[in-house]
């Protein structure tokens, strides 16, 4: 794909943390062989995190997170370096960028530490390099303490940075940013039916990104997509001369799609598929059946990974706490976030309703997963929730091929 018509969400995310000075911006700038980040001798130039999508060669589609140093002082200072820290949950692979000169500092140390408990590939860079004499030595020195790849750059000379690309490149998990969404679940040929509902919640003159994206797969695996509406999904199944394979659906649809979709045709969502290719399929499909638990005064979150203008029956204020209080019969709370956290005191929620991701990559949505399972508490997405309200989740997975989703639900049930 080109830059333009790659989705930031889809990209891999380098982020490039340090202390101020270190040079992050002018490595960036080296990467990109262009003035992509504003440079100056000042401390502190770079205040929020700054995402620059980016076509690089030989790494491919990417986004580039510049963030603050991470020794900012004050009260300020001490916010910005939360944001950066932030970044860290959304970050596929980490540069730390040191000043050769100086050599690491116990706050360098700390974070490599964080790298790895948060098992973030890494690259230490020693920018700077031209400026010391003893380069061996201090590269020596460097891998010693932090046990870690390292490269060996001056951003502003250009020098190294053919070699911090490869880095990058050998660092990177082989699977980074290629995560199945549906190919390796149809065949050349296949006809795939796409049920989008066009109502006023739909962007006028446009589809939205996962229906986008699942039509792109489809194309790219040599299959035939057909795109339909809930009211008209009958007639068009009908007039096919071939039996479709699957239908996929937007899941607010699944209750009119399950009656008209034969039972000898596959049927899952855009949301149940997105799940697969951004978070952990297991530990949402849990989560949808924690709505059992549920007890009066459970106080429930609805997260979302963007901020959208909301329709009177939006689905996420709207329609989700209405469903899960008529499954339920329970007087329940609901908070809503939205935006790149879930917001802080966690603790206090039963459980965890979040959007399908489609604006997020993988890592951050899975962070969010992590985190929830590491307060132990239940958390699901759109989709599988509302297939699991619906009676067919376990039909909405059998399209995955997911044995563990298919033992996991025989155990639960």
């Amino acid at each position: 794909m080109s830059l333009n018509s790659t989705p930031q969400s889809v990209r891999v995310h380098i982020g490039l943390f340090g202390k101020r000075n270190a040079g992050k911006s002018s490595v960036i700038n080296a990467i990109t062989n262009q003035d992509a980040a504003i440079v100056s001798e000042v401390a502190g130039t770079t205040t929020d995190p700054v995402f620059r999508p980016m076509e690089i060669l030989p790494i491919g589609p990417c986004v580039l997170i510049d963030t603050a140093g991470l020794d900012d002082v004050g009260s300020l200072g001490e916010l910005r370096i939360n944001k950066s820290l932030d970044v860290l949950s959304k970050t596929d692979i980490a540069l730390l960028i040191v000043d050769s000169s100086i050599g690491l500092s116990e706050e360098d140390l700390s974070l490599i530490e964080k790298f790895k408990v948060k098992k973030i590939p890494h690259v230490l860079v020693l920018n700077k390099i031209d400026t010391v004499e003893n380069q061996a030595e201090v590269l020596g020195e460097t891998k010693k303490l932090a046990k870690c790849p390292v490269a060996c750059v001056s951003a502003t000379n250009k020098i190294g940075i053919e070699n911090l690309k490869q880095e990058i490149i050998n660092t990177l998990p082989e699977d980074a940013g290629d995560f199945k969404l549906l190919g390796d679940l149809i065949n050349a040929e296949d006809i795939i039916v796409l049920v989008i509902p066009i109502d006023k919640a739909a962007p006028k003159g446009r589809l939205i990104l996962p229906q986008q994206q699942v039509t792109r797969d489809i194309l790219d695996h040599g299959a035939i997509a057909v795109i339909t509406k809930e009211d008209s999904l009958k007639e068009t199944i009908a007039n096919l001369n071939k039996k479709p394979k699957l239908v996929i659906t937007d899941s607010q649809a699944f209750y009119k799609v399950k009656e008209d979709t034969p039972d000898d045709i596959l049927l899952t969502s855009f949301s149940i598929l997105f799940a697969r290719q951004k978070g952990d399929l297991n530990e949402l499909v849990k989560g949808a059946y924690a709505i059992n638990n549920l007890k009066d005064g459970d106080k429930i979150l609805v997260a979302e990974g963007c901020t959208h203008h909301r329709q009177d029956d939006d689905i996420g204020t709207f329609k989700i706490p209405k469903w899960i209080t008529e499954k339920t019969g329970k007087k329940l709370t609901f908070d809503f976030t939205s935006g790149i956290t879930m917001g802080k005191n966690l603790e206090q929620y039963a459980l965890i309703v979040h959007c399908g991701a489609c604006m997020m990559n993988r890592a951050a949505m899975m962070a969010r997963i992590e985190k929830a399972k590491e307060l132990n508490i239940p958390i699901v997405n759109y989709g599988i929730l509302i297939a699991y309200l619906n009676g067919i989740l376990d039909r909405t997975l059998d399209p995955l091929k997911i044995l563990e989703s298919e033992k996991l639900l025989q155990t639960v049930e």
